[in-house]
């Protein structure tokens, strides 16, 4: 799909300078700009690569005045960083803007879904599932019997969605995301083997949340796993059953939450975090990367190691643990002097 300068200059409130009729169809940074491309200088440190881009178009602020002659169409603009995020959710929006339902495909008889359904093929929809407005489900997607998801829900090629499940609005789940699996529940026989405990529960996903590709959230046994709104997931996450996760709390990639516990909103988690089971963590709390955290937690904690403590208390305790081997030497070498001295005295 091709534009030109001036339609993205109406689509920002800008103002062109140089060809308005210049036709871009890609986006680039601005050092590797191409003819037929669209880019955008807000960094200072950038400011060389104006004047040998050869992308078409370049959005700038509306301050900018060149030094030398250009080949690039300018669109200026009050803030030439959010126009271009602006652009890009456009774009985004332009591009996913999928209708219609291909074959082969199944949809059972019993949904019932909104306007704008996108269905990809080789995608199946099982009983008695409600699917809202513009609800774009890619191809090879599974959803089970019961789901209900809600209005302008992205489901990339791939993503599973078991049974029961209830998603809310505006939430996008990415490619090999599984969502609604049995939680980890098995109960120790005499002789050493196991039972599998039925899970029985559901996942609770609520408004406008992101799930990153290849990340798992388990059903509860009884009851519900619930992801509270505004909650962001990274890939390759590992949600337990009834776990409960507070609104707004962003987690980063590898973090394993054991079963049944709960954290409050606004937190943040690192990459690679160890959280166990049966937990209360706060809300507004850090955990730094790598962290292992075996206890409850206070609201607005900042916490790091394995064993997680006070995130002051360790980047102390980590000096001195860089150094340890030549503390020890230090150590060594006082001991030496102190039986010296010792020595010398009973002579």
């Amino acid at each position: 799909m091709k534009f030109t300068a001036e339609q993205i200059a109406g689509i920002l409130e800008g103002e062109v300078v140089g060809n308005p009729m210049a036709e871009v169809f890609r986006l680039s940074k601005i050092e590797e700009g191409t003819e037929g491309s669209l880019t955008f200088l807000s960094n200072p440190k950038y400011l060389n690569y104006i004047y040998s881009t050869k992308a078409s178009v370049t959005i700038v602020n509306e301050t900018f005045v060149p030094e030398s002659p250009l080949t690039t169409t300018l669109i200026k603009v009050q803030d030439a960083y959010a126009a271009f995020s602006k652009l890009l959710e456009f774009y985004n929006q332009v591009k996913l803007n999928k209708s219609g339902i291909e074959q082969p495909s199944f949809l059972s008889q019993s949904v019932k879904y909104g306007d704008n359904l996108y269905l990809g093929s080789f995608s199946y929809v099982g009983q008695n599932v409600v699917l809202g407005e513009n609800v774009k489900i890619y191809p090879n997607c599974f959803i089970g019997d019961n789901v209900v998801i809600g209005d302008n829900v992205l489901l990339f090629a791939g993503a599973k969605i078991y049974s029961e499940t209830v998603i809310g609005n505006n939430c996008t789940i990415h490619s090999g995301a599984i969502i609604g699996a049995d939680g980890f529940g098995f109960a120790p026989n005499p002789d050493g083997t196991y039972t599998k405990i039925p899970q029985i529960g559901n996942v609770i996903i609520e408004d406008n949340v992101d799930i990153g590709s290849c990340t798992t959230i388990d059903r509860a046994t009884m009851g519900s796993t619930i992801i509270r709104k505004g909650v962001k997931l990274d890939n390759q996450i590992q949600i337990a059953h009834n776990v409960e996760i507070g609104e707004n709390t962003v987690i980063a990639a590898q973090t394993g939450v054991a079963g049944s516990t709960k954290i409050g909103k606004n937190g943040m988690i690192g990459g690679q975090v160890g959280i166990s089971g049966h937990l209360n963590i706060g809300n507004n709390v850090r955990i730094q990367a790598q962290s292992g955290v075996g206890r409850n937690i206070k609201d607005n904690e900042i916490l790091q190691g394995s064993p997680t403590f006070g995130y002051n208390d360790f980047s102390k305790s980590y000096v001195h643990f860089k150094n340890l081997p030549k503390i020890v030497a230090e150590i060594e070498e006082l001991k030496k002097q102190i039986l010296n001295q010792k020595n010398g005295n009973n002579g």
